[in-house]
């Protein structure tokens, strides 16, 4: 098989499921990440032989069923970091990188924060502020022990020091104090299951993804109650946010007793950034 052979099974796999530009993103992922070959490398010798790959069928099979190109390849990347994912663990999004972006320039120059990262999922928001952030003590926690096991390879990957902990927030809570709580918590209500595409319904944990659609607040309430006994003074809640439900989350936290609330949006305009103080 040459290399545009290859390269062009994997895109018409691709394009079975995705549109045309995204195709083409996908392909060059896995391509690259999985095969071994990037786009350039087909381009200037396209006739070139590649190896016999053995596992190509179940690649392909798997394209086609709407696997996220994250999970085939293993990683994905993060602020320019890679990151382990497999399934049952979330992959990282954009939006959440905005919001690290921005804790990130807010306490850059600050050291000795205590850091908890709430519904860590592969640990890219703890890793990340923990190597940002100097000698920032980072707590991260999970419902998911899988999710952990990926949490803390990442860790180790990037050197950081963070303490991961089972913990099901609605259940009960982490012990200590802290100058930070940050978290992308589930926020999707079951109603919207309909508008979302296959390859996240197929694959994601859907714990990490979906609330009750009479409750979709249910994990901004939980933490921000906590918040109110574990930050300290002057102490910032971060969240990222369903889109929907901005201006709730802002009043939920002003009635819980936070200031300087603020809803930020995202790049394309969407509320999906929210951050509060305590007082």
């Amino acid at each position: 098989m040459t290399r545009r052979e290859l390269w062009n099974k994997v895109y018409d796999a691709a394009c079975s499921v995705y549109a045309e530009r995204e195709a083409r993103s996908y392909t060059a992922f896995v391509c690259e990440n999985r095969l071994g070959m990037r786009f350039t490398d087909v381009i200037v010798e396209p006739a070139a032989p590649c190896p016999d790959y053995e596992e190509l069928p179940q690649i392909l099979a798997a394209i086609r069923d709407h696997c996220p190109a994250q999970y085939i390849t293993g990683f994905a990347w993060f602020l320019d970091r890679k990151f382990a994912v497999r399934e049952g663990v979330l992959i990282p999004r954009p939006e959440t990188e905005e919001l690290v972006r921005m804790i990130s320039d807010r306490y850059k120059g600050r050291s000795g924060l205590r850091v908890l990262d709430v519904g860590t999922g592969s640990g890219c928001i703890a890793v990340t502020l923990a190597a940002e952030l100097k000698q920032a003590e980072v707590v991260a926690v999970d419902v998911s022990e899988s999710a952990l096991e990926v949490a803390r390879e990442n860790a180790r990957r990037h050197r950081v020091s963070v303490d991961f902990v089972r913990c099901d927030m609605l259940q009960e809570s982490p012990s200590g104090y802290f100058d930070l709580i940050v978290s992308n918590p589930p926020y999707v209500t079951l109603q919207e299951k309909d508008e979302m595409r296959p390859n996240v319904l197929r694959y994601e944990p859907h714990r990490a993804l979906f609330v009750p659609d009479d409750d979709p607040l249910v994990f901004y309430r939980v933490i921000a109650e906590y918040g109110c006994r574990s930050l300290n003074p002057g102490g910032m809640l971060w969240f990222e946010l369903n889109e929907r439900y901005g201006s709730e989350v802002a009043s939920l936290l002003e009635q819980s007793g936070y200031s300087e609330v603020a809803v930020h949006d995202d790049m394309f305009g969407k509320q999906r950034m929210a951050e509060a103080v305590w007082r």
